[in-house]
């Protein structure tokens, strides 16, 4: 491991935060054992809110279900005698103690919407052969609840620490719109991480590119679509309503950064489709089922920080004359918004579609050799066991405008929990390194000089 870049006070600062880590890990690790009871009893509690935004709700900005999430954040936040405040209903934060904090945690206690595939209740917390299920397990409540318990460990047991602060938001999936007016009523700390990502250290951040478009439609063969609940989510139905009946494709949902972890039901019924419709053919050819990098679109690019791009045609709805669609794109960091969108756009207005809206993205990266990333790192090689490394991929968190922030857990790489899709969870043994991960990077980044 080299050190950061910088004299050496910096290096000596550095190597003290690591010494002050292994001292408490033991009793973090005890702690969160004794009391694994009580934690998921709070997990149950805000997994029980359907906190699905809502930006057409009467109640302002986000609708009750965010609004409720948030007020269960901030009564947590008060117990633990956090000072707190609550942003007009966009987001709420708390700080430990006095003092400028020196660490910025943000987590959204928002979900995406759920579907009639699960197994499992959604909005209540079953706890089956080692597995957590309930929307928002992994995305972000589960993480959420031990960045919490990781701050009550910390205060419980003793630990000097400098002021932290936690922020919640209630609008991370549909757009972040809850953090834009965060940060024009106070700025973040100095360092700032966001457990909404993977583990080791994820520091670098797909661009995204997520766009609408449509096209005047009547098929003589099909008289209605439906599929598609978010540009985020891989569908895992698709409805076709045929002159002679309804037919329903079935796959697998995932989020939309990982297509290949899902079985895209759009995407199945343009392969499967024969009719005369020219336009969903044209859909068809242009994003063959199972094809993830949009090569045939003349995209498909990668590099050798990011990786290969992904984009998933997530949406598409035949109604009252007229075909649209929504697409997800995430692409490598070598490349531009303005690029990428300007060739989708391109082809799919060739193929006779109007654009309707396209916003995004442009990616986000963060030297590894910063003494706040190799001091998560550490944490994560002490509290794993294992070497640790930076990592790339195509989310997009709460941190990807924020320079020098970084997404720390919560998952690993090789796991597939189900995020945005149906019986989402969190193995019992990954959330208990969320809580040993989060406990161990406080004390180390905050530690008492």
């Amino acid at each position: 491991m080299s050190f950061p870049a910088g004299g050496e006070e910096e290096k000596t600062g550095y190597i003290e935060r690591l010494i002050v880590l292994k001292s408490y890990k033991d009793e973090f690790s005890k702690y969160f054992d004794s009391h694994m009871q009580e934690i998921l009893s709070d997990l149950n509690e805000i997994i029980s809110i359907e906190s699905i935004a809502d930006e057409d709700s009467d109640i302002r900005p986000f609708g009750p279900g965010s609004a409720k999430a948030l007020a269960w954040g901030e009564s947590f936040l008060k117990k633990l005698g956090f000072k707190t405040e609550n942003f007009d209903n966009y987001a709420v934060r708390g700080d430990y103690c006095d003092g400028e904090p020196v660490l910025g945690i943000l987590s959204h206690l928002d979900t995406v919407p759920v579907s009639s595939g699960w197994t499992y209740p959604p909005f209540e917390l079953t706890v089956k052969d080692g597995v957590l299920y309930g929307r928002g397990a992994i995305d972000d409540k589960g993480p959420s609840v031990a960045v919490l318990w990781a701050a009550k460990a910390i205060m419980e047991l003793g630990i000097p620490v400098k002021n932290f602060r936690i922020i919640f938001g209630g609008d991370e999936e549909n757009g972040c719109k809850d953090m834009e007016h965060y940060e024009k009523c106070e700025k973040f700390p100095p360092n700032v991480f966001t457990p909404d990502g993977s583990f080791p250290v994820l520091n670098c951040e797909k661009g995204m590119v997520h766009l609408t478009f449509s096209a005047p439609c009547e098929p003589e063969d099909v008289k209605a679509v439906r599929a598609g609940m978010a540009l985020n989510a891989i569908p895992d139905k698709c409805l076709v309503t045929f002159k002679d009946g309804e037919k329903e494709y079935t796959g697998t949902s995932a989020h939309g950064s990982r297509p290949e972890n899902g079985d895209n039901a759009v995407t199945k019924f343009l392969a499967d489709y024969q009719g005369s419709c020219g336009l969903l053919k044209e859909l068809g050819r242009l994003f063959p089922h199972g094809e993830y990098d949009a090569k045939t679109c003349g995209l498909g690019f990668e590099d050798s920080i990011s990786g290969r791009m992904t984009c998933a045609l997530t949406v598409l709805d035949l109604k009252d004359g007229r075909l649209s669609g929504g697409i997800d794109i995430r692409f490598p960091i070598d490349r531009t918004y303005e690029e990428i969108s300007g060739i989708i756009c391109g082809v799919l207005e060739k193929a006779g579609f109007s654009i309707d809206t396209c916003e995004g993205m442009e990616p986000h990266y963060v030297d590894e050799n910063s003494d706040f990333v190799q001091t998560l790192l550490r944490v994560y090689e002490d509290v794993k066991g294992e070497k640790g490394s930076c990592i790339a991929e195509g989310g997009i968190t709460y941190v990807h405008n924020t320079p020098g922030a970084v997404a720390f857990g919560a998952e690993f790489p090789w796991e597939n929990n189900n995020m945005h899709g149906d019986d989402e969870h969190i193995t019992m043994e990954t959330f208990k390194y969320n809580l040993n991960m989060y406990a161990n990077a406080i004390a180390a980044l905050c530690a008492e000089e």
